[in-house]
């Protein structure tokens, strides 16, 4: 039987979307085929391991018991340590949204202690994280994005000037974005030039980089996606809300959003948005799974890319889950394939030459 190490808390603003994420895997994990174990990563960046794991009381929310003597160390080629000893660790299952998670400095982490981990490599996680990126990557492929304006600190950027350009451009109402972050966190829905220039300031204290898009007026679809080299994508889902879906919407109070799975379309809508979605998950990298977000615009039909999370939610209502399940693959079997196809690309990788090969005698 194969130990997984199911990583989760961490750094960034999604910390307890994280200890819902964790304790849902934690949950549906396979104990035929896996032992789970957990090292949970407080609010400082500190890994610990967890000899006694528990869950809060409402039974899905993982704790994080914090003991010095139980600290995690990472050492490079040589995997996990623990007070001492080598923690034994086939792959790692992390389930870190947003920064220091999900934008490839966990993932070059782990390659560098050479340790099998689900999920997006480094530079499809960095790359799928940096939303104007992502984009820029998608314009160049020929797919459809929602048009944006990225607006940087410090390099005189965000000042009235480009505020009016913006403003000009798209008119109102704007969303203002982190180009970095997750779970609609920092993301503001402005509705006028003094609004504009608050979301920037508030955006600015997630990010040094912002996205500021026009609101489009439209449904919101996703799709989930799960491969490495050929993906395979599921039956899109809508989110039904009356306001914007923000992080209140869809951990505080979800009983305000309703999860439309799969969505009403038509065989043309869907066939459009699962070859889209896998053209995207390709052309950002991203391996192993990801969640691929859109918009189907009121007035003209047109199907736009919104974004790509590699380490979607994995709590018991996101939607990345629920879209596989209602395209029949359960959780639990969702969560094997998973890990097998992180078994595979590591075989895959492992089999690289990574250092020059001798070519004469001189040279061995």
């Amino acid at each position: 039987m194969k130990t997984v190490a199911i990583l989760y808390g961490g750094k960034s603003g999604e910390h307890e979307v994280s200890l819902r994420s964790g304790g849902s895997v934690f949950s549906h994990l396979n104990r035929d085929l896996y032992n789970p174990i957990l090292i949970a990563v407080d609010h400082n960046g500190i890994w610990y391991y967890q000899q006694n794991p528990g869950f809060e009381e409402d039974q899905k929310t993982l704790t994080l018991e914090r003991k010095e003597n139980f600290i995690v160390s990472v050492i490079p080629g040589l995997g996990f340590y623990c007070n001492g000893k080598k923690l034994e660790i086939d792959i790692v299952f992390p389930v870190l949204h947003g920064t220091f998670g999900e934008d490839g400095t966990l993932q070059g982490l782990l390659e560098i202690a050479g340790i099998t981990y689900a999920g997006t490599g480094v530079l499809g996680s960095a790359v799928g994280m940096d939303k104007s990126v992502a984009k820029q990557v998608w314009i160049q492929s020929g797919l459809p994005v929602v048009p944006f304006i990225t607006v940087r600190a410090g390099l005189g950027l965000n000042n009235e000037d480009t505020f009016k350009q913006v403003v000009e451009k798209f008119g109102f109402p704007l969303f203002v974005k982190p180009a970095n972050a997750g779970s609609s966190v920092g993301v503001t829905k402005v509705n006028s030039f003094d609004e504009l220039k608050s979301g920037v300031k508030n955006g600015f204290r997630y990010d040094t980089k912002l996205l500021i898009e026009p609101a489009i007026e439209g449904r919101e679809i996703e799709c989930s996606v799960i491969g490495n080299m050929k993906p395979v994508s599921f039956l899109p889902g809508e989110v039904i809300s009356d306001n914007f879906y923000d992080y209140d919407s869809k951990y505080i109070h979800p009983e305000n959003v309703n999860l439309s799975v799969p969505a009403k379309l038509t065989d043309n809508e869907i066939s459009k948005i699962k070859e889209t979605a896998e053209k995207a998950f390709l052309t950002s990298e991203a391996e192993g799974f990801a969640r691929v977000d859109f918009f189907i615009e009121n007035k003209t039909g047109k199907i736009l890319l919104n974004e790509i999370n590699t380490l979607p939610g994995f709590t018991e209502i996101s939607m990345f889950a629920k879209l596989c399940d209602v395209s029949g693959l359960s959780y639990k079997d969702m969560l094997t394939k998973i890990i097998k196809l992180a078994e595979e690309r590591y075989k895959r990788r492992n089999k690289l030459v990574f250092k020059k090969e001798a070519t004469s005698v001189h040279e061995q």
